[in-house]
């Protein structure tokens, strides 16, 4: 890969994990950083075309899951998203 476009893409994980951190407060940066590029790894994988708007909702889609995965005494509410 190419410096440039890895820096670029370091740039758009970085903008995508701040956005969803201040969504899910419930979650250290770092579990939030690691789910993005999870999402950014699986889709590549599948050879999916890789576009922020598609990683920020595939890890949207997992941090939601895991806040509700919680028993419902500790459950914090999903933040609402179309």
């Amino acid at each position: 890969m190419l410096p440039a476009l890895a820096g670029r893409q370091s740039e758009i994980r970085h903008s995508i994990t701040q956005r969803l951190s201040a969504e899910f407060l419930v979650f250290p940066t770092t579990t939030v950083g690691r789910c993005v590029s999870d999402a950014w790894a699986c889709a590549e994988h599948l050879g999916i075309e890789v576009t922020p708007h598609l990683v920020e909702r595939i890890a949207w889609e997992h941090l939601t899951a895991m806040v509700m995965s919680e028993p419902p005494s500790g459950r914090c509410q999903a933040p609402p998203r179309p």
